[in-house]
């Protein structure tokens, strides 16, 4: 631009002219497009984190951002491929700090407007994961648009199971690969899920689709043939969204109360386990509910973040009672004749021929003329050996499950007996853009935690998600804690039944608040 055709004499004011223009022009590059009042502005944007020091790589996996600004109130709404955002997996404990002291010196978003959620799946990220979340809030903030939102829920129920058994003995077991289940004969009934998928829909002025949040529930740890580093059901869900709107378009699958959801079929042996068949259903199950979403101009965003203490567990009469059963257990074991190499082809014998499992039934049937009865007793014999050397089976993998969540038990025990303070403090926030309200904690929540909350909310399009802003670990509900070393999801928990009471209290307030 050229100004030396302004006359001396209008120097000051040429200045003045220049410096205006200057600034202007600076604004301008470096701050996204201003929003009219009563309009929402946002961005998204994607970075790989994949960790590629592993023996092999089948997907990748992505931190995504979604920054929403409206008016002086901005928020980012970021999900990442992994675990958990601390204590377990790659993702390094300060993370979430360090993440927020970044974010608010470079770009002034308030530290408590960021919520972090992990997706829970088990890939491997990469060791600079810290700078490229980072990287992936920022440009998501550069390139923020007028948007127009769209809230609604789609359907999926054939992608996972409640992996909670419950007894005939009023017990409940848990189904893991960590050890083997309950016999059949024990199984009264299983838990519920949540087949609920909640969706924010945000779209560019043109109509094209800037961002899809879709929120579900369920362990993403179904794995995939080749064994390889994955972002799971979650990862290929999301896939199938992007590939399946607006170009550029991005899906960020939020985590919901999963703690005691697996994915379909998860103890299947004749079949590899592959999430991308799991994946492909719930993508396509959210891709069925956007067509039916409209957006609209109307929508506002506001964000609470508290903190909230909790009650640490005492396990201490929980460890004793379940070394009890231990030794009771151990002590009840019975000498038996047989061993693997014997029982397997008895077994077998006795149960495709039950009346003549020795012999065929000529030689029993001519026994029986003669008044002899050597097979029958061998069969009785065989039978009592059978029986007991199946119980024997029973009572040890009933061991090898007590003995995986005693050492979970220890481990919070220890942890809980060490600490200065008797309660946890933990981060809450809820999040309302438009009709979208969102309430999240940072454990691994069980299903019935969420059914209560969205139940109880006077509004329709309210989600919970779990795995955010920190990692304490699973936190079940009151009636869950009370079954006694059953369950990982009892075992490996910081907190006593008080909690849960507590936490729904303090959703129901901020959905209040959310207004």
């Amino acid at each position: 631009m050229n100004f030396l055709f302004l006359r001396s004499h209008d120097s000051r004011f040429s200045f003045k002219l220049i410096c205006s223009i200057l600034l202007i022009a600076v604004v301008g590059f470096v701050t996204p497009a201003l929003a009219t009042a009563g309009e929402l502005l946002a961005g998204a944007a994607k970075v790989d984190i994949t960790n590629r020091n592993v023996k092999l790589v089948n997907d990748p996996l992505y931190v995504k951002a979604l920054v929403i600004k409206d008016g002086d109130t901005t928020a980012a709404i970021v999900t990442v491929d992994a675990v958990a955002v601390a204590e377990i997996g790659s993702i390094k404990n300060e993370y979430l700090a360090n993440v927020r002291a970044q974010v608010v010196k470079e770009l002034d978003i308030n530290p408590a407007n960021i919520m972090i959620n992990a997706s829970h799946c088990h890939g491997v990220v990469c060791a600079d994961v810290e700078q490229r979340t980072v990287q992936a809030i920022k440009a998501a903030a550069k390139n923020m648009v007028p948007v127009t939102i769209g809230v609604g829920t789609g359907h999926e129920d054939r992608v996972m199971e409640n992996r909670r058994l419950i007894l005939k003995s009023g017990k409940e077991a848990d189904v893991r690969h960590a050890y083997s289940l309950p016999t059949d004969e024990e199984v009264a009934k299983i838990g519920p899920i949540d087949p609920e998928i909640g969706i924010l829909k945000l779209n560019k002025k043109n109509g094209d689709t800037l961002a899809v949040v879709y929120n579900f529930a369920c362990h993403p740890i179904q794995g995939v043939p080749n064994k390889g580093n994955t972002a799971d059901m979650s990862g290929f869900a999301s896939q199938v969204i992007e590939d399946n709107l607006s170009d550029g378009a991005l899906a960020l699958f939020v985590q919901g109360c999963g703690g005691d959801i697996n994915p379909a079929q998860y103890k299947d042996v004749d079949n590899p386990r592959d999430a991308e068949t799991l994946g492909n259903l719930l993508g396509l199950s959210t891709l069925k509910a956007l067509k039916k979403i409209k957006c609209n101009d109307a929508g506002s965003l506001k964000v609470i973040n508290e903190t909230l203490a909790l009650p640490r567990s005492n396990n201490a009469k929980r460890i004793t009672s379940l070394e009890a059963e231990q030794e009771q257990l151990l002590k009840s074991l019975q000498g038996t004749s047989l061993n693997l190499k014997t029982f397997l082809p008895l077994i077998v014998k006795y149960k495709l021929y039950e009346e003549y499992p020795s012999y065929y039934s000529h030689r029993y049937l001519l026994e029986q003329k003669l008044g002899r009865d050597g097979l029958s007793k061998l069969d009785a014999e065989n039978r009592a050996n059978m029986e007991r050397y199946m119980n024997n089976i029973i009572k040890m993998e009933k061991m090898t499950r007590n003995k995986a969540n005693l050492a979970l038990l220890n481990k919070h025990q220890t942890r809980n007996q060490a600490a200065k303070k008797k309660t946890v403090d933990v981060e809450v926030l809820g999040i309302k853009v438009g009709d979208f309200r969102m309430i999240t904690f940072p454990a691994e929540l069980t299903v019935g935690i969420g059914l209560n909350i969205k139940k109880k909310s006077p509004h329709e399009n309210t989600f919970v998600a779990g795995y955010t802003n920190g990692y304490i670990y699973y936190a079940p509900t009151a009636a869950q804690l009370k079954n006694v070393g059953g369950a990982q999801e009892d075992s490996d928990c910081m907190l006593a039944p008080e909690w849960q009471a507590i936490f729904e209290s303090k959703a129901q307030d901020l959905i209040k608040r959310l207004q």
